[in-house]
């Protein structure tokens, strides 16, 4: 019978006050059947702050699970996940493609939500695994939030006779008064027709040159442009979620996606809130786990996605997952309004998995940028704004529409990008939890030379408020070759 030699305890998303502390838990194997070659991965999951509602933005948070072994100290694998078993009290397990599992609350409520004995089913056999081999397993969880199917517009509208707000903002020129400017409605995930004719999808080049787009199109039915459902990331990629993927790695891909190698930070000792550190050999480690991964290169960010089963997020979708289904606002940031808080934060506890901010707006905007960041400068811990929040409205906490946090600041949003040929090519396909031996992702529809076909939306803690804003295009398809401090990103999967 297939023994686990040991298990891993993971805690990918340390969090806590009101943020979200994820954790995996008593990590078990069960009901072995050697005649269809599966086994039952059985463990406990918990995390702090999960609601479901049918009101309002009708969705919810969950947990992507996903697990990998290795057999006899061997190379880590992706587990193929051929059930669900017996479904646990209070929560729906949602077997997604045979890489992984949606967990979330299975009825309305809200609170710290703890599930025990969810059960996976591991098609072993499928992976060619010995029903006598001695395996380590490992649960991974991260926090997601659901992001219903709907129409949505994507600008604000509010440019006026050939002027804009926001850079390079997305935007149509209406039919009864064509010399206007109205926000572009998203109702299908059918192909846009880009251009500058009535109801074509619309943006200027004439502020910051070819960094919003081409003004080409179309864009095809096939690229993700955020009616259809997904599921986005909670937060933005964490230093603790780099390190448990990076000691996964073989040498050669370590070699190859080291952060603190020379396309990364290029030093092993802290640097603008980095703290991973990797000696060339051995596992890497963190001093700051909770704190946005910065200094990130694409070719990391596409083998993270491909590794986790899940995909880059699109500039579309980045816009829904923040204004959601509400009327556009002038000027708007990620939390819905133009206002905004510009005074130094202060912080307790700084570096610690509490840390959280002293002086926080209060019925304001709060984000991190270069009005607020303070001292010491860079990213701040991921979902600070929620912990250190006076009031727990969208404002004070700096929340999109349906609560994806940090959408506005801290660090750049890597999003998938319409303004050239390379980022409309791109798909919604997902990683499948593979890489290949050098440790590049092996999705043919993603970006081919890795770099091209992404742009840069949201803003971080070094911008001014004008790049932060919510339909901000300046950067949308600027194409930037390796890693800086301010450059972060999270991670989606389609929902259906």
């Amino acid at each position: 019978m297939l023994r686990i030699l040991y298990s891993f305890l993971l805690l990918l998303s340390g969090f806590a006050l009101h943020a979200n502390n994820i954790e995996v838990t008593n990590i078990t194997l069960v009901d072995q059947d050697v005649v269809s070659g599966t086994t039952v991965i059985q463990f406990d999951l918990s995390w702090e702050n999960s609601w479901r509602i049918s009101v309002g933005p009708a969705n919810y948070d969950a947990a992507w699970v996903f697990a990998k072994f290795r057999v006899n100290g061997g190379p880590w694998r992706h587990t193929v996940i051929s059930g669900s078993g017996v479904s646990p009290a209070g929560a729906t397990v949602d077997v997604t493609d045979n890489v992984g599992a949606f967990v979330y609350r299975n009825a309305d409520g809200n609170g710290d939500i703890f599930v025990q004995d969810i059960q996976l089913e591991w098609d072993y056999d499928a992976s060619n695994v010995d029903e006598n081999a001695v395996v380590d397993v490992q649960v991974f969880a991260l926090e997601m939030v659901y992001i219903p199917e709907g129409e949505y517009r994507l600008g604000t509208g509010f440019g006026g006779i050939g002027a804009e707000n926001e850079v390079g903002e997305f935007r149509t020129r209406g039919a009864v008064f064509p010399t206007f400017y109205s926000a572009y409605r998203v109702t299908s995930e059918a192909a846009i027709t880009v251009g500058g004719g009535t109801g074509q999808l619309d943006y200027s080049t004439a502020t910051g040159g070819s960094r919003p787009g081409d003004l080409m199109g179309p864009i095809p039915a096939a690229f993700p442009k955020g009616f259809s459902a997904f599921y986005c990331m909670k937060y933005e990629m964490s230093q603790s979620q780099y390190v448990a993927f990076f000691n996964t790695l073989t040498q050669t891909q370590r070699v190859n996606l080291d952060v603190t190698g020379p396309n990364g930070k290029g030093q092993d000792t802290e640097l603008n809130r980095n703290g991973v550190s990797w000696e060339d050999a051995g596992n890497a480690t963190t001093t700051l786990p909770d704190v946005p991964l910065n200094y990130v290169n694409n070719n990391i960010l596409l083998a993270y996605l491909d590794w986790a089963a899940l995909r880059p997020i699109t500039e579309m979708e980045y816009e829904k997952a923040g204004r959601g289904t509400a009327n556009p606002v002038n000027n708007e940031f990620a939390w819905g309004t133009a206002n905004i808080h510009a005074t130094d934060y202060d912080y307790q506890n700084l570096n610690g998995t509490n840390e959280r901010i002293s002086n926080p707006g209060e019925g304001v905007g709060n984000a991190l940028y270069n009005a607020t960041n303070g001292t010491p400068t860079g990213p701040k811990r991921c979902g600070i704004l929620a912990a250190s929040a006076v009031n727990p409205t969208r404002e004070d906490t700096g929340a999109g529409y349906y609560g994806v946090m940090e959408l506005t600041g801290n660090l750049y949003e890597r999003c998938i990008t319409v303004g050239n040929p390379e980022g409309r090519a791109f798909t919604a396909a997902h990683g499948d939890g593979q890489l290949l031996s050098s440790g590049t992702h092996n999705v043919a529809t993603w970006p081919a030379d890795n770099n091209t076909g992404f742009g840069y939306r949201g803003g971080s803690f070094f911008n001014g408020s004008d790049f932060i804003r919510l339909s901000d295009r300046y950067d949308a398809a600027t194409v930037l070759v390796g890693a800086n401090n301010r450059l972060g990103f999270r991670g989606v999967r389609s929902a259906d």
